[in-house]
């Protein structure tokens, strides 16, 4: 099996990445092994690829940042080079050792920015009363924005939903990144939105069919929803940062501002490590301590 296809394959079988990851990879990769094609003037197999330079994958990446790739996708190819010979050790026992020194550009740390709670409340308010739409659609996007807010869901989460959550369960089992899968409490407010919604929408909401539908009756598309966030940015003069992940966002600093525990936030978010709900809630160092403080026991 050639060395791609191969490398590909445990991605999706062994490593059960997601669909979204494995292409990234495969995408990031096929550019890596055309320019191998060329530049060494033969197939880039195992062996070959065990005898790389570390000068012959910059000479890559310099071709690749004069077409103009940005230091974010330096990153991420960097990234699935050096996953492709951590597969490589493994598979075929093949080390290169001058593949581990390189390092990709440094990006600098930037925080979502969340909406304010009056902000997130006069968005849902607004969607579900705009007369130029009909009211079902009006009241299916305030039970979408009210899922991002209220439950801190991403929009590919709350628009995998089926009819077979209605009425709306006290919680939920959403599927996140990963195949993670955790439970998600929801408040009554967005219960609310999601059976008023049920009750207006035109469609026979069944077990297998999508919660949430566009105008002609098929799976909504993510795209409405994010034009319909900039739409509202616009009505509520609200700034460019207020993003439908920015709802999301303001679900996990709210919930920290009014004394929630960051595991229990890492959980309902669905967050792998916890330094990742670190920097998704904008929390430093001394708020940790603190809940190091309240919870050890040797404190």
């Amino acid at each position: 099996m050639e060395t791609l296809p191969a490398f590909v394959d445990y991605l999706s079988h062994e490593r059960r990445m997601a669909a979204k990851t494995v292409d990234a990879y495969r995408s990031d990769l096929a550019e890596f092994f055309n320019f191998l094609r060329h530049h060494m003037g033969e197939e880039p197999t195992p062996k070959l690829l065990g005898e790389l330079k570390a000068r012959d994958i910059r000479a890559h990446i310099a071709q690749r940042r004069r077409d103009g790739l940005s230091d974010a996708s330096v990153a991420r190819l960097l990234s699935s080079i050096k996953a492709l010979y951590r597969w490589l050790n493994r598979a075929f026992d093949i080390e290169n050792a001058e593949v581990a020194y390189l390092q990709g550009p440094k990006r600098p740390k930037r925080l979502p920015r969340p909406v304010s709670a009056e902000a997130a409340k006069d968005m849902i308010e607004e969607a579900a009363d705009d007369p130029d739409v009909a009211p079902w659609i009006n009241a299916r996007d305030a039970a979408v924005l009210s899922l991002l807010y209220g439950a801190g869901l991403r929009i590919s989460e709350a628009l995998s939903l089926t009819g077979g959550e209605v009425p709306a369960p006290e919680r939920l089992r959403i599927t996140g990144k990963g195949g993670k899968v955790r439970i998600v409490p929801l408040i009554p407010a967005v219960r609310e939105a999601i059976n008023f919604y049920a009750e207006q929408c035109p469609y026979a909401l069944t077990r297998t069919q999508p919660l949430f539908r566009g105008a002609k009756g098929g799976a909504l598309n993510p795209r409405l929803i994010q034009g319909l966030v900039q739409r509202l940015r616009g009505l509520l003069g609200l700034p460019d940062t207020a993003t439908p992940h920015a709802l999301r966002h303001a679900f996990a600093t709210h919930l920290l501002a009014a004394g929630a525990d960051l595991r229990a936030i890492q959980t309902l978010l669905g967050h792998a490590s916890l330094s990742t709900t670190q920097v998704y809630t904008g929390v430093d160092a001394s708020r940790l301590r603190e809940v190091h403080a309240a919870a050890h026991p040797r404190a």
